[in-house]
C-alpha cells in the first residue's frame, strides 16, 4: 500500500535506525555474499582496468550506506565503487526521478523508490527500466509474494527489487494499561482485539471507562484508519489499477471505525509527525498507536529515556503493512549490468538481516525471517520484546492488495483533508468524506 506520512520516508528511514541501535538477539557481521550474488565471472566493463563507480541515489537517511553494506560490497569487489547521492526529501526527490528518467540523462546506476510510487514508475517508465527478476543473485522466492508483485509491472516484468516493509503491530503503554484495569501482558493485551479492528475499538471503550487523567486510547483517528486500510486486501485502487477509493467497501469500513474512534472520544486528536504529536509522546498523552517496525524507532527517540519499559508491542487486529522501498536499474546507465548485480546483492536475504539490525529496516525478502538476528531479535526499550518474531509474523499475513499510482496522494488526501476535521473540529464524518472525495478527484483531474 501507499505509504501515508506527513514527510515522506525521510519520517520513516531517518528515525528507523533508533531501532537498529537498540535491537538485540544477533551479532552484527559483514555480510556474505548470497549464491551467485557479485560473484560470477565478468569482463571489466569499459576494458580500461580501471576501478568501476557505481552511483546509488536514494532520498533521506535511507540506511543501506548507514549500515556499512556498500563498504562490504567494495571489499568483496576491488573492482567496484559505490557511491551513494541522497535528497532529504521524497517528494523532492520523487519529481526529479521521474524527469531523470524521462529524459535518460542525470540518473544514478540503481535509485531507490517509495512504495507510494513504485506504481506509478512500473505503469510510465517500464521501457526506461532493466528487468531484474532474473539478474544474477536474485531468488524471487526470498521475498514476501505481495512485495514481490508490487515491483513487477503489468507486463510480467519484475522491475524493482524490495528494501524494507512496515509490517503493523500495535505499541501500548503497559503504565497506562495497568492503571486503566487492562491486561499488559503483550499477548493477554493482542488477544483484546485479535482479528477485528473493531475489537481494538472495544478494548478502546474499556480504557476510557478508567482511563487516567488527561490520556486518550489513540493518537489520532487518522492512524487508525491508515492501520486497517493497510490490512484490507483492496484499498484505493483494484487490479486493473481503476481508482475504486470511492465505492471500495473495505476503504469505507476504515473511515468509519476511524470516525467512531473521534466521535466517541477514544483519540487525543493529533495530527501525526508533527510537533504537537512528538511531543505527546514524552508526555503520555495517548496509550496505544499503530504501529509498522519502522515506528519503534520514532517512539523510542520522542518518547526518550522515561519512555524505556513502559512501552511494549503488540499483534494488531489484522496483518496489514504501511510503509517501505524498492531499487530499481534505469536503462540509460553506462553499468547496467554491474548496477544490476549490485541491487540484487543489496537487497538479498543476508544483506536486509543486517540492515535490520543496524538500522531497524524490516526485510521484504521472507528468507531473512530465518536468520538469527531477525529471528532473535528483542528490543530492550520496549520491555525486551521479539519484535522479529512479532513483524516477521506480520509481514507474512499481510494481503496482496494492489498498489495504484496515486496510492500515496489519496492516502494523505483521505487523511489530511477528510479524517483529520472529523477528529479536530468535529466536522460530522459524512460531510469530511464528500470533501475528501472531491479533494481526490480535483489532484487527479478526474
Amino acid at each position: 500500500m501507499g505509504s501515508r506520512r506527513r514527510n515522506g520516508p525521510v519520517v520513516v528511514l531517518a528515525l528507523a535506525l533508533l531501532l537498529g541501535a537498540t535491537l538485540s538477539g544477533g551479532c552484527a557481521t559483514d555480510p556474505a555474499p548470497p549464491p551467485g550474488a557479485g560473484v560470477p565471472a565478468r569482463e571489466p566493463v569499459d576494458g580500461s582496468g580501471r576501478r568501476i563507480t557505481l552511483t546509488v541515489g536514494v532520498f533521506g537517511t535511507f540506511g543501506l550506506q548507514e549500515a556499512g553494506l556498500y563498504d562490504t560490497y567494495m571489499r568483496l569487489h576491488p573492482d567496484i565503487a559505490v557511491r551513494q547521492t541522497s535528497l532529504t526529501r521524497n517528494d523532492v526527490y520523487y519529481p526529479q526521478l521521474l524527469t531523470h528518467l524521462t529524459a535518460g540523462s542525470g540518473l544514478a546506476d540503481v535509485q531507490a523508490v517509495e512504495v507510494g510510487n513504485i506504481a506509478e514508475v512500473l505503469a510510465t517508465q517500464t521501457g526506461r527500466l532493466d528487468a531484474l527478476g532474473s539478474a544474477p543473485g536474485v531468488d524471487p522466492s526470498a521475498f514476501l509474494p505481495w512485495k514481490w508483485a508490487q515491483g513487477t509491472a503489468p507486463d510480467g516484468r519484475t522491475l524493482a527489487l524490495g528494501t524494507d516493509i512496515g509490517p503493523q503491530a500495535v505499541c501500548y503503554r503497559k503504565d497506562l494499561f495497568a492503571r486503566a484495569g487492562l491486561p499488559t501482558e503483550r499477548g493477554a493485551v493482542g488477544r483484546l482485539w485479535a482479528g477485528d479492528w473493531r475489537k481494538y475499538l472495544a478494548a478502546g471503550v474499556r480504557y476510557r471507562e478508567r482511563a487516567p487523567k488527561g490520556t486518550a486510547f489513540t493518537d489520532s483517528a487518522s492512524g487508525v484508519m491508515a492501520a486497517v486500510t493497510g490490512s484490507a486486501a483492496l484499498r484505493y485502487y483494484d487490479e486493473r489499477g481503476e481508482l475504486i477509493v470511492a465505492v471500495n467497501p473495505a476503504v469505507r469500513e476504515a473511515w468509519n471505525l476511524a470516525a467512531a474512534f473521534a466521535r466517541q472520544g477514544l483519540t487525543a486528536r493529533l495530527q501525526q509527525f508533527t510537533p504537537g504529536w512528538d511531543q505527546a509522546f514524552a508526555n503520555g498523552v495517548f496509550a496505544t498507536v499503530a504501529c509498522p517496525a519502522w515506528m519503534l524507532g520514532y517512539i523510542q527517540d520522542k518518547a526518550g529515556p522515561a519512555g524505556r519499559g513502559r512501552w511494549d508491542v503488540a499483534a494488531a487486529p489484522r496483518p496489514g503493512n504501511w510503509g517501505g522501498s524498492f531499487l530499481v536499474v534505469p536503462s540509460a546507465g553506462r553499468h547496467r549490468a554491474e548496477a544490476a548485480r549490485l541491487a540484487a546483492w543489496l537487497t538479498a536475504p543476508a544483506q536486509q538481516a543486517v540492515l535490520f539490525e543496524r538500522r531497524g529496516s524490516f526485510p521484504s525478502a521472507s528468507a531473512a525471517y530465518a536468520l538469527p538476528s531477525v529471528a532473535d531479535a528483542r528490543h530492550p526499550y520496549f520491555g525486551d520484546a521479539p519484535v522479529g518474531e512479532i513483524f516477521a509474523a506480520a509481514a507474512r499475513g499481510v494481503p496482496r492488495a494492489p498498489v495504484g499510482p496515486k496510492d500515496a496522494l489519496v492516502a494523505q488526501t483521505l487523511a489530511d483533508v477528510g479524517m483529520l476535521q472529523v477528529d479536530q473540529t468535529g466536522r460530522s464524518p459524512e460531510s469530511a468524506w464528500k470533501a475528501a472525495m472531491k479533494a481526490i478527484d480535483n489532484a487527479l483531474d478526474r
